[in-house]
């Protein structure tokens, strides 16, 4: 009985709603899931999630965003990285660092988010159920358990949030042992000494600078001549450099011909003939929507080939209009924080709930070694839009607390228009990246110009100081123009 597979909120009625119907019906509990389930509660609305996983989080919690995140802070920590800048490269906070030293913060952490999600689902009285789920018609849900016990339910309106799982090709000897995908090398045994990463997008390049920074030996490769192509170019150039100069091995242009194991490592054949032996393979090539198992021609959708769902972008409505979807499923930009909005605009639509339109720009966050994050237009946008513009750029080494905390890489760059000295874009790379681009993210989208770094003070020492200076770099040039 449904009753005995949701979790009844503290001081309700635990009985299913008659029929099991709800107004409201939430696949995943990921990003989307999880803010469109509470969105709809907060509206009045009878809400029931389903989440197949054992804990609520979907992928973003257990294998996804939290771990790598978490995994990335535990390393810089524990080896010491920060303060290489003072102390030299030998320098290590840690001698011998374990895989279990890095397990043990990611537990806490993990335990930690389970449990704020299930108390926000339990506040706002959003009941979950754990199981498969499979559309039996565009209205109705069927939700298989562990023991293989199937309950029906219904709602008036289906958030399909479901996330993705990786793209494991079959020429790949997936075996998590020494070979793995990018949601089961959380479950890495043991830091090996060399790994060769498949894919320079952002889920490999993360990954990849996260090991380089455990003194892992490195090797990227990527099938396209460039990485990250959406970042801007000159960014990327100084990330390279930073890549290349710690001692990481990039192999670009060139596609993986196969991948093979034996009783010392793995050995990748390039298709240009070269060989890459290393003791663990890392394959991150992309990403499928976990749609293939929700039946969705029953209700008259289909997905694509990397199993995503088609919406409006506006309203996250499917071709069937009380089904949506949001998240990962339906594609770029695949950001936990666009979907968490994704999912709120979908629950508001969805009861003619007031919403704004979201800003036009939102920021991307890279959480690799070092951060990168970037808003707006690049330099290549700009000039394809034919905008005279100028540019101005700060070195974290020219900042006083760049130099107080050992950072000698490191920039910020902004763009702004020579005719009405707005803002056009921010990009930065270098440490706290994702937090200080929310500076530029709000001049941005409050259409803010050039003088509001020139005329505002920024506190003394920080690193949000390389906004003055890149601005008035920008404004000497404008000045000069």
């Amino acid at each position: 009985m449904l009753d005995h597979q949701t979790t009844p909120t503290p001081g309700s009625d635990p009985s299913p709603l008659p029929g099991h119907h709800f107004d409201f019906l939430v696949i995943g509990s990921g990003p989307a899931g999880r803010r469109a389930a509470i969105q709809a509660a907060k509206l009045g609305k009878n809400v029931l999630l389903i989440e197949r996983g054992r804990r609520v989080g979907g992928v973003s919690v257990h294998t996804g965003t939290i771990p790598s995140k978490t995994l990335r802070e535990t390393a810089l920590n524990l080896s010491g990285w920060r303060e290489r800048g003072f102390y030299g490269r030998a320098y290590r906070a840690k001698q011998d660092l374990s895989a279990e030293d890095l397990r043990a913060r990611l537990r806490i952490t993990l335990k930690h988010e389970v449990e704020v999600l299930e108390h926000q689902f339990a506040r706002n009285q959003v009941r979950t159920m754990r199981g498969e789920a499979t559309f039996v018609d565009d209205k109705t849900v069927s939700v298989v358990n562990d023991d293989g016990e199937a309950t029906k339910v219904s709602a008036d309106f289906i958030l399909i949030s479901v996330g993705t799982i990786p793209f494991r090709p079959d020429y790949i000897p997936f075996d998590g042992a020494t070979v793995f995908d990018s949601d089961d090398i959380v479950e890495l045994p043991r830091v090996p000494r060399s790994i060769t990463v498949i894919g320079a997008g952002v889920i490999g390049v993360e990954y990849a600078t996260i090991f380089n920074a455990l003194d892992v030996a490195v090797t990227l490769v990527e099938p396209r001549n460039s990485m990250l192509d959406f970042i801007d170019k000159e960014l990327m150039e100084d990330f390279t450099f930073q890549l290349r100069d710690r001692g990481m091995q990039l192999r670009f242009g060139v596609k993986v011909e196969s991948v093979s194991t034996d009783g010392k490592g793995c050995l990748v054949t390039l298709e240009d003939g070269r060989k890459i032996r290393t003791e663990k393979v890392l394959f991150a090539a992309g990403r499928v929507g976990a749609t293939k198992s929700l039946g969705l021609e029953t209700c008259g959708l289909t997905y694509d080939h990397r199993g995503r769902i088609q919406v409006d972008p506006k309203t996250l409505q499917t071709s069937v209009p009380h089904i949506y979807a949001a998240g990962d499923v339906i594609g770029f930009p695949s950001l936990a924080s666009t979907s968490m909005e994704q999912g709120r605009v979908a629950a508001c639509h969805a009861f003619n709930a007031a919403s704004y339109v979201p800003p036009e720009y939102f920021p991307y966050g890279i959480y690799a070694v070092p951060e990168i994050s970037t808003v707006g237009m690049t330099e290549a946008e700009v000039k394809e839009r034919g905008i005279r513009y100028e540019c101005g750029i700060a070195r974290f080494r020219e900042t006083s607390r760049g130099h107080i905390m050992g950072i000698d890489r490191g920039m910020l760059k902004m763009l702004f228009s020579l005719k009405t000295r707005r803002l056009l874009g921010c990009h930065i790379v270098g440490e706290g990246a994702t937090e200080l681009i929310h500076i530029g993210q709000a001049v941005l989208n409050l259409k803010g110009t050039l003088d509001y770094f020139v005329e505002n003070t920024f506190n003394y020492p920080t690193l949000a100081e390389a906004y003055k200076i890149a601005a008035l770099d920008a404004w000497n040039r404008m000045g000069a123009a």
